[in-house]
């Protein structure tokens, strides 16, 4: 499988705008300078999303982008596939026709790699996604938090 640019470009953007349009929409600007992606392949990658019913657009003032649905029931495979980004393991495209026109050898093995991923992508959200950078960051307060304490005791 060959996840491109585009895919991953596609899960970063929406990730950052689930985690910043809890309050308002956000803008492409916005999500381009935090993620620096380019501004004309997010609006590019966002006019699929917003065909694929994924997210919407909120014109005038304080407008931008913003989810279509709960972050709970958008999938990382939904988004992927809304770029049209193929999750294909497979050297023929899943045709059965990688060598000479028939299945090769190892046509079952890369078939059964695909739907391992696809299947685990399609059960991953964005939710999910923000719950762990939330438990990241949790992560890092503590840590810190620890470091400051350990400075302050050998202090005394």
């Amino acid at each position: 499988m060959r996840l491109t640019t585009k895919g991953r470009y596609a899960v970063t953007a929406m990730l950052d705008l689930a985690f910043y349009s809890q309050d308002k929409p956000v803008t492409l600007t916005e999500i381009a300078a935090r993620q620096t992606i380019s501004l004309s392949y997010l609006e590019q990658l966002f006019a699929r999303l917003r065909k694929a019913g994924i997210v919407q657009g909120v014109r005038g003032p304080g407008g931008g982008y913003q989810l279509n649905q709960d972050a709970k029931k958008i999938s990382i495979g939904a988004i992927v596939e809304a770029v049209n980004e193929p999750l294909d393991s497979t050297k023929c495209g899943g045709e059965a026709n990688c060598q000479h026109e028939s299945m090769c050898l190892t046509h079952d093995l890369w078939m059964g790699l695909s739907e391992h991923i696809e299947s685990y992508l399609t059960n991953i959200t964005l939710a999910d996604l923000l719950a762990k950078g939330d438990e990241r960051r949790n992560a890092e307060q503590m840590g810190e938090s620890v470091v400051k304490i350990r400075r302050t005791r050998k202090k005394s």
